[in-house]
This record gives C-alpha cells, sequence and structure tokens, in this order.
C-alpha cells in the first residue's frame, strides 16, 4: 500500500507533466476550431498576400506595402521554433502569420516583421508572438510565449524604462495581431454577436505593459465593390466589427468562400489594408 507521502508525490508529479504539457486550451463556440485543417495548407506553400497600406507616423498618414505570410510549419517543443529535424518526437503543427512592412517618412523609415503563431487546432489561442521594429533611433525586440495560464513576455527595448525585462501576462485575452488569422476562422453567420477581451497591438517600438479591454464584435454579410475582380472575384463579403472600449474601433472584410481571405482592414486611428496581390508560393526556394 502507497503511503499518503508517496500518493503527494505521485500527483504533484502528475500534475506538474499536466502543466508542461500546455496542451491547447477548447475553441470558442464561434470558432471553426478545424478551419486550419484542410489539405491546402498540406500543399508545402504559403498564401501571401500583399495589401496597399496606411498608417499615421509623425501625425502624417504614410503611404506602404504590407505583407502577410501564412504558413503550416513544424515546431518542436523543446525551442518551440520550426524544427530542422523531422525525425523528432516532440513534433506538433503550427500556423504561422509573418507580417512585414518598411514605412517611408520625410526623415527615416520605420521596419515592423510581426510573427503570430497558432496550434492548428486552435485558432483564437496566441502561442507566440514576436514584434521587431528597427529604425534610425533604436531597435526593440518582445516576445510572448505561450505557458499554462499566463504568457511570458519578454522584451528589449531602446526606451527608458523598457531596456531589458520579462514579465508574466495573463492568458485568456486576445491580441489584436492575431485578428487578421483568427477572424478568419469565425463560424459566419450574419448577425454574429460576442464579446472579448483584447490586448492593443504590438506593432511598435515600446515594450509597456499590455492591458486589455473589452471588445464587441459583430458580423454582417455586406455586398463588397472589389476594384481589383483580377486578384480575387468577390460580390460579398463578411464584414467584422471590433468596437472597442478604450482604443481604435476596427472592420474587416473577408472573402464569403473558403479560406476567406482578409480583402480590406480599417481603423479609427488611421490604419488601413487594400488586398492587391495574392499568390501560394514556396518563397524560400526560389534562391
Amino acid at each position: 500500500m502507497k503511503t499518503l507521502k508517496q500518493l503527494t508525490c505521485l500527483l504533484g508529479v502528475g500534475l506538474s507533466s499536466i502543466a508542461c504539457t500546455n496542451a491547447p486550451i477548447s475553441q470558442p463556440e464561434y470558432i471553426n476550431g478545424d478551419w486550419a485543417k484542410t489539405e491546402l495548407w498540406d500543399d508545402g506553400k504559403a498564401e501571401v498576400a500583399i495589401y496597399d497600406a496606411t498608417r499615421v507616423i509623425y501625425g502624417k498618414p504614410r503611404t506602404f506595402d504590407y505583407v502577410y505570410v501564412l504558413v503550416k510549419e513544424s515546431f518542436n517543443k523543446a525551442y518551440q521554433v520550426k524544427t530542422d529535424d523531422y525525425n523528432r518526437d516532440d513534433l506538433y503543427e503550427v500556423m504561422k502569420v509573418n507580417k512585414f512592412c518598411r514605412i517611408p517618412t520625410q526623415a527615416y523609415p520605420y521596419h515592423f516583421l510581426t510573427s503570430v503563431f497558432f496550434r492548428r487546432e486552435s485558432p483564437s489561442t496566441v502561442h507566440k508572438l514576436t514584434n521587431t521594429s528597427q529604425e534610425w533611433c533604436g531597435n526593440t525586440a518582445k516576445s510572448f510565449t505561450e505557458g499554462q495560464f499566463k504568457y511570458n513576455y519578454q522584451y528589449m527595448s531602446y526606451w527608458d524604462g523598457q531596456g531589458n525585462g520579462s514579465m508574466n501576462v495573463t492568458k485568456g485575452p486576445w491580441f489584436e495581431d492575431q485578428l487578421s488569422y483568427t477572424l478568419r476562422t469565425l463560424k459566419f453567420a450574419d448577425g454574429l454577436q460576442f464579446d472579448i477581451e483584447m490586448y492593443p497591438s504590438e506593432v511598435n517600438s515600446k515594450a509597456t505593459e499590455p492591458i486589455a479591454s473589452t471588445c464587441s464584435i459583430s458580423v454582417n454579410r455586406v455586398p463588397f465593390e472589389w476594384p481589383k475582380q483580377e486578384v480575387l472575384e468577390v460580390k460579398e463579403a463578411w464584414k467584422v466589427d471590433v468596437k472597442r472600449s478604450n482604443g481604435p474601433n476596427l472592420s474587416y472584410w473577408y472573402s464569403t468562400d473558403y479560406p476567406n481571405y482578409l480583402l480590406k482592414m480599417e481603423s479609427t486611428d488611421g490604419r488601413s489594408l487594400s488586398l492587391k496581390d495574392l499568390s501560394r508560393d514556396a518563397y524560400w526556394a526560389h534562391e
């Protein structure tokens, strides 16, 4: 017969193992957890979408190209990065969203690269998020990695009081930077409404603690006048409005057919996207 002490130790080991597995949480009823499980994402290519974009910097709207890349990858649990060894026994599949832009200003350009990773079966839960920014004032790097109840947030920036550090951030709220992907995976229905908590965008050079705000999300099927039918034939779109209790409101337009491409985005702070080119490409294999 095992003693109470032995049982306590076994229970402790079991709970520790559960905590370390970092199992994906269940998806909300309005999210299609199977969205990324189709054969489309197994073709060895990436979806490359290029947008005409606008962002206000130094009080002026700046126009630029914003490239969004979506691709399936195999991560290993040891490092939570794309594996080089596909014979490992700790592999799992993720969907990676890379967003890159170079924004010109009169003085100097801004560069941002944001990577958002999701377990393939968990499109509403960020598994890992990184953002880097580079401009003449300095460079900043931030990363959020998923734990059981928290994200481990590590940062390095050029701002006073934000030089180097780490903290835990509550897991549960969405990140604004996941919306372009997560909203594609909705179980679209005219009149769908729900509320979430959401952190602000990390696409900046600051390394402040993210504070979540309440957002009301509504979905409607709307006519869509699309000037670039040669890129994608579109007559209607799903319009998703995101209204914040604190911060800029956003509107997204998605194509009505799978895989529900992001066609357009507008924010009340002056940011915008408009799809101008779309392809599937093994871009890493060209040279």
